[in-house]
Parts: C-alpha cells; structure tokens; sequence
C-alpha cells in the first residue's frame, strides 16, 4: 500500500517558490528522520536536506539558505519550502522517512526505508 504521498512540483521561473509536501502515515513520521533527495537523469538520487525526529536539519551546499525542510506532526507532513528557484534545481523530487536518510545524518535506526512516488520540479522562463 502506498505508504507516502508527495504533492506541491510543478514548473516555476527563476526565482521563484515551491512548497513540497510528503503525507506520512503516522507510524512512519513518529519514528523516522525525514528527507528531500532530488534525481536528474543520468546522475545519482542527492539529499537535498533531512530533518531527525528531535529538529536536526541538514542541507546539500547548494541549497543552503533557499531551501527550509521542516515537519508538522499534527499533520503527519513533512514539507520543503523551495525559495529563489535556480535552473539547476530542476529534478524529480522524492521524500524519504527511514534507513537513508538516518545513515546519511548518522542517527541510529532499523532498515525500515520508504519512498514516496516522486515530483517533478522544473525551473524555468
């Protein structure tokens, strides 16, 4: 069953802002660290930023004071505000609750790793 759902991509001009959204269910968004990772063709999946359980966040080079990941518990949400868009952000953009993002901001966890479907963002004029 579909266990995360992404919304908020779509195409944007230069400078712009999207917000990204990633429903969880509540099991999942209780006990796992959260990520953005995005997906160019040809080029491997990047974290774009995490977020642990206690508000730790951590963010690509590239992305540093653009972006903001945070979560809303109330709403079992994960969110990325995308500010002053660039070109080169243009990818497919996936959420993360689990193992990934947990290894990549070194924060214990089990093998439990899930994805959601994946949305496109495109930057351009």
């Amino acid at each position: 069953q579909v266990q995360l759902v992404e919304s908020g991509g779509g195409l944007v001009q230069p400078g712009g802002s999207l917000r990204l959204s990633c429903l969880a269910s509540r099991s999942i968004f209780s006990n796992s660290p959260a990520g953005w990772y995005r997906q160019t063709p040809g080029k491997q999946r990047e974290l774009v930023a995490g977020i642990s359980r206690g508000g730790r966040t951590k963010y690509a080079d590239s992305v540093k004071g653009r972006f903001t990941i945070s979560g809303d518990s109330a709403k079992n949400t994960v969110y990325l505000q995308m500010n002053s868009l660039e070109p080169e952000d243009t990818a497919v953009y996936y959420c993360n609750f689990g193992f990934t993002t947990a290894r990549l901001m070194v924060i214990g966890h089990d093998l439990s790793d899930y994805w959601g479907q994946g949305t496109q963002v495109t930057v351009s004029s």
